[in-house]
């Protein structure tokens, strides 16, 4: 295909539903200027050779952890858990380079690339050198992300995290997150230095406190009133109730439960993600849906760390709005995040076909056009769907796929999620109209890969 900011879909999954003979037009900035279901092909409109269905948004990323993902599958202790594989994941990150972290992160950015992902919100809060003090850049890691971020062609959303505490009320923080900590002003100075940088990529800047465990009240206050000062827009994603524990913990410190706290103290709306927020009560669920947030939902990193289920049901029925995040890149593949997902659910349930709606009976493409609508929110980025005034971010199934090929486009996206057996059915991606995936690669994959693969093997080396 050319590189005219045209295509002819013969199939493509618009936010309305699938659509036949789409014209899509893009500008110079990569903005969807046109979207016409039922249209003639046009002489100068290459024609796409397989269903064409948006980019997905993923909306949590800790991209140097992929580094280590596969390597903590082993009994260190009695009984394993989250808190376990956080100490081994300190372990790995007070060794990691800037120059290791932009290797680990391009790779990761290829990964997702050709698995469907046209745009990331990274969870930043790998900040200073390893003994914990600021490099003479102060954004030193972060430029690093913004660089492999660019050199792939994946959107980004940078969201530096602000991270003071070990525990609730204000614990000192303990030795394996040195690297993580900053004050607040730190914090609002690096935002400021992070601004024009990301405006003149197209990525977006937002903000990440921690969780309620790693930053006070007072200071959640005071960051979320220095962001307004800055952007009253940008976008706050938190890990929170994530970990029974976590609620525990929290009962004891305030008297509540951690959804339920924040919700009486911090100005929760359509600007923010509440990361997992796996644990909550009804209550909870039904206040929670109400402000508008997105529920970040990562099913792999969940499943792989023994988080337990959302109630998937209980935030749907509330109108409550979600998306998809890999998270600890466990796994790296859009189509089987949907598919844990859902799996989840039937176990929980012991139903089938959870993710469907009234108006779309499709389990696949219910949940991806909803995932889709999501993450664009949680990103603060355009990247909707495809539809006029939207980033052009969208990828092309492979209709010769094994698992696709002779089936019609709904059935396709059906086989691409629940058939494809871990394989690539993704043909070609797109990000604001330039191509990044051609014939299921892109051009950084055998590069990307080797300086990825020398970059583990430095920090295994390194490792005690």
């Amino acid at each position: 295909m050319s590189e005219l900011r045209v295509l002819h879909a013969s199939d493509a999954l618009l936010p309305s539903g699938w659509a036949r003979n789409v014209l899509l037009r893009w500008d110079a900035a990569g903005r969807l200027v046109q979207v016409q279901p039922d249209a003639e092909p046009t002489v100068d409109a290459p024609r796409s050779t397989g269903p064409v269905i948006p980019g997905m948004p993923n909306l949590h990323s800790h991209a140097f952890q992929r580094a280590f993902a596969g390597l903590t599958e082993f009994r260190g202790s009695g009984e394993d858990s989250f808190w376990s594989w956080r100490t081994l994941m300190y372990r790995f990150a007070a060794q990691l380079s800037p120059a290791q972290v932009e290797a680990i992160a391009t790779w990761l950015y290829v990964e997702m690339l050709e698995a469907g992902y046209t745009s990331v919100c990274e969870f930043h809060y790998l900040h200073h050198d390893r003994d914990g003090r600021p490099y003479a850049e102060d954004a030193e890691l972060a430029l690093a992300l913004l660089r492999a971020a660019e050199r792939t062609g994946i959107g980004l959303t940078l969201l530096p995290v602000l991270y003071q505490a070990s525990g609730f009320g204000g614990l000192a923080p303990n030795a394996g997150q040195r690297r993580f900590i900053r004050s607040t002003d730190s914090m609002l100075r690096l935002l400021e230095r992070l601004r024009p940088l990301c405006a003149a990529q197209g990525a977006r800047l937002g903000l990440a406190p921690h969780s309620l465990r790693a930053v006070t009240p007072e200071a959640l206050r005071d960051v979320l009133a220095g962001l307004d000062a800055i952007d009253a827009t940008a976008p706050i994603h938190i890990h929170i109730a994530e970990q029974t524990a976590e609620v525990e913990a929290c009962l004891a410190w305030s008297g509540q439960r951690p959804v339920a706290w924040l919700l009486d103290h911090a100005p929760v709306d359509a600007r923010w993600c509440l990361v997992h927020a796996t644990h909550m009560d009804a209550g909870e669920y039904r206040r929670a849906s109400a402000t508008g947030a997105v529920a970040g939902l990562c099913p792999t990193t969940e499943a792989n760390l023994g988080d337990g289920l959302f109630d998937f049901g209980a935030w749907r029925a509330d109108g409550g709005r979600w998306g998809l995040g890999s998270d600890s890149h466990a796994c790296v593949n859009a189509a089987e995040e949907l598919l844990m997902l859902e799996y989840g659910q039937r176990l929980a349930t012991r139903q089938r076909n959870i993710g469907a709606e009234a108006a779309e009976p499709g389990v696949a493409t219910a949940l991806t056009l909803a995932a889709v609508q999501g993450g664009a929110q949680a990103s603060g980025r355009a990247v909707g769907g495809l539809a006029v005034g939207q980033q052009a971010d969208f990828v092309m199934l492979d209709a010769h796929h094994p698992a696709l090929a002779g089936l019609c486009a709904t059935d396709m996206l059906s086989s691409h999620v629940f058939a494809s057996h871990r394989s690539n059915a993704i043909a070609a991606a797109w990000v604001a109209g330039g191509r990044r995936v051609v014939g299921g690669r892109h051009p950084l994959h055998h590069d990307a890969a080797a300086a990825f693969v020398a970059a583990r093997s430095q920090l295994l080396d390194a490792s005690p």
